[in-house]
């Protein structure tokens, strides 16, 4: 394929989810198509490995969320990686050797699941139901939209900015047979258009939950799916499919509700819609961390590379629970989550999908379509209950201009040091600076450093590559 000159085809791949144990799958790699999906255990074994390789470090293990709050005004990055340094100072370049490797590592993810997707329906085990083919493939179909949604917003611009018509990411359906192919950028609004149809064909072949909690909140279901359609709806500003989406979610409401308090990091419970999983000895971590590595002090084991800026200091009340039970003072003075406490061991799971993104998608959208309404007001409270926080009311509030941004601001202080503030600030057309930072200028929404270059490496093996704006 054009973004790889060498992969492994990912056949079985243990150790994806805490509970593959359970499945007595062997790990190996590089098998044939034949053998990786020669009979059940071996096809799941094959999707396993997509959620294994959504795992790692450059995917879903922390490292483009870390650059999303860093480009925007959440987070100091204070770290000494100068590829990181380069972004976090709209500074980099296309041979930036971090965004290189997350580029590779989500297409090698993508194609895994294309694998998947081509060869379940034809495996010749007669014992493998039509029912669990199909659901396998939606399984990877979810997986491939995700992987796709979160490579669209790093490399290209939000549809606000550069429209339907906008420079996107090549979409590439077909799995990797050895030869290599330059796709050309689909634009914008056609990946979007794949990823809805990818997520819409797959939610009815989903099951709803999994016989284990491990694998309820880290595989695909229906709750899942339904929660990425209403982001990717809110993403677009289709309001009333992102409310809708998000209410089928909520509907669910022995799967997934608002945790009573802040003591749910670390667990697999109702507030995590999806989340991949992770344990002591099976994570995304490389030598340069993950989740806990970035956002805990030092002294607690980890590099403290990017703690709150003040900017967001200063958003939170002084007595709003979001700031004083999920953070503390590192040695060094500045204030530092606690979502992601290990530090040593990085075992904590990357919350992908929270209930609470899914409350907050369905405020914002019933906001944008009916103005200050009573159903957006009771979801944000119960927001504000959990927070320690008086309600809000429609009194509160001179219009809808005012509401909306109100609700941002609750998702701001709500999905801190989740990856969500970049795009939340560039879909409504803001800098991701304040206004008086020194690069308030280049974070404008739409200027051509607020998303990442397609990598030389890329633009060398394949032809058909055509660079972002502003970048050599």
């Amino acid at each position: 394929m054009k973004n790889l000159t060498k992969i492994l085809f990912t056949g079985l791949l243990a150790g994806s989810l805490t509970a593959c144990e359970d499945l007595q799958i062997d790990p190996q790699q590089s098998l044939s198509t034949e053998l990786a999906f020669a009979d059940r255990q071996a096809v799941e074994g094959s999707l396993l490995g997509v959620y294994s390789l959504s795992q790692e470090f450059e995917v879903f293990g922390s490292l483009p969320h870390v650059i999303s709050d860093f480009q925007a005004d959440n987070v100091d990055f204070i770290g000494s990686f100068p590829t990181l340094q380069d972004i976090r100072l709209y500074a980099t370049q296309s041979d930036n050797a971090t965004i290189r490797d997350l580029w590779r590592r989500h297409y090698r993810a993508i194609l895994a699941a294309n694998a998947v997707i081509q060869f379940t329906p034809d495996s010749p085990d007669e014992n493998l139901t039509a029912e669990e083919r199909a659901q396998f493939v939606a399984e990877a179909k979810f997986m491939r939209a995700l992987l796709m949604f979160q490579m669209v917003n790093l490399f290209a611009q939000p549809i606000q900015q550069g429209g339907e018509a906008t420079p996107g990411i090549p979409i590439v359906t077909d799995a990797f047979t050895g030869e290599i192919v330059g796709y050309p950028r689909n634009t914008v609004g056609e990946v979007h258009a794949f990823i809805l149809d990818d997520l819409t064909s797959a939610v009815s072949d989903l099951p709803t939950s999994y016989g284990t909690a491990s694998f309820t909140r880290g595989r695909a279901t229906q709750g899942a799916a339904n929660a990425l359609l209403s982001r990717v709806h809110l993403y677009r500003g289709e309001w009333q499919q992102a409310a809708d989406r998000a209410q089928n979610v909520l509907d669910e409401e022995d799967l997934y509700g608002l945790a009573a308090n802040f003591g749910f990091w670390g667990e697999n419970n109702a507030e995590f819609v999806f989340a991949i999983q992770n344990s002591e000895i099976d994570n995304g971590r490389t030598g340069s961390g993950g989740w806990a590595s970035y956002y805990n002090p030092a002294e607690d084991g980890a590099r403290g590379d990017a703690p709150f800026s003040d900017y967001l200091l200063e958003a939170y009340a002084a007595n709003d629970r979001r700031l004083t039970e999920i953070s503390k003072e590192g040695d060094n003075g500045r204030i530092y989550t606690t979502k992601f406490p290990d530090a040593i061991n990085n075992s904590d799971n990357s919350p992908v999908i929270r209930t609470t993104e899914v409350v907050l998608n369905r405020a914002e959208a019933l906001a944008q379509l009916d103005g200050i309404n009573q159903t957006s007001l009771d979801l944000i409270n119960e927001l504000r209950e959990r927070a320690g926080l008086a309600e809000v009311a429609a009194g509160d509030f001179s219009g809808k201009e005012d509401f909306v941004d109100f609700i941002l601001e609750e998702r701001r202080k709500e999905l801190a040091f989740e990856g969500h503030r970049r795009m939340d600030l560039l879909r409504y057309g803001r800098a991701l600076r304040p206004e008086g930072d020194d690069h308030y200028t280049a974070s404008q929404a739409g200027q051509d450093k607020t998303i990442l270059p397609i990598p030389q490496r890329e633009l060398d093996i394949n032809p058909e590559l055509v660079q972002n704006d502003g970048y050599n």
